[in-house]
């Protein structure tokens, strides 16, 4: 029991990489805003996504360390009036987070500047009882500053192997421009579905880390 007790304060106030997944726009993070989560040396991650008038599907691999670079696909609809495009993205992890101290990485989406290339600094923190916090601030499509919190939903199922629903993480986050909202469901190890509201529309989706 105390060794339960003990294993739920450590995920609760550590547990960052366990949700870690891609956002719609490729760099591992929430919904439209990167965290500053990076994957592990030698992780991979593949994402889709189904938007409003289209989607997007994304890749991301880190090969060197802190270093994380990928690419995402947006396809629209014909009658979307949108063009499509791929953004590069890189995120470099300057700090780990620890149990007293955020994580800070930096950042650039759309290198190549197809859409609206944006470069950012995010930082990351995980609090008790199951909520993360994450602020930044970039250009481009961040416009200023941006901000988001999360709260994990039945952590000690996957502490303990007694969970009857998948570990789910609740997002609310502002992108510098629009309030999004969404879940984050761990269905097996690696593989999270994601739905909810981006940009005043519906978005689902599905992600696998590895």
């Amino acid at each position: 029991m105390k060794k339960t007790i003990f294993a739920a304060i450590t995920f609760l106030l550590t547990a960052s990489p366990v949700f870690a997944a891609p956002s719609v726009n490729g760099s591992t993070g929430l919904i439209n805003t990167p965290s500053a989560d990076v994957l592990q040396e030698g992780q991979f991650s593949l994402g889709y996504h189904h938007l409003k008038d289209g989607s997007v599907g994304t890749v991301t691999m880190n090969l060197t360390g802190k270093l994380e670079v990928g690419a995402a696909g947006f396809r629209y609809d014909n009658d979307a009036g949108r063009k499509d495009h791929t953004y590069v993205n890189a995120k470099y992890g300057l700090v780990p987070e620890t149990v007293l101290t955020p994580g800070v990485a930096i950042g650039v989406e759309d290198i190549a500047n197809l859409d609206k290339r944006t470069a950012y600094v995010s930082a990351s923190k995980a609090l008790p009882f199951g909520f993360r916090i994450h602020a930044g601030i970039g250009n481009g499509r961040y416009d200023g500053v941006f901000a988001a919190v999360e709260k994990t939903i039945n952590p000690l199922g996957i502490l303990t192997g007694n969970n009857v629903f998948p570990a789910t993480t609740l997002i609310a986050e502002w992108d510098g421009n629009d309030m999004n909202y969404g879940a984050r469901m761990a269905v097996v190890p690696g593989l999270k579905l994601d739905v909810g509201r981006r940009e005043h529309q519906t978005y689902f989706g599905a992600s696998f880390t590895y």
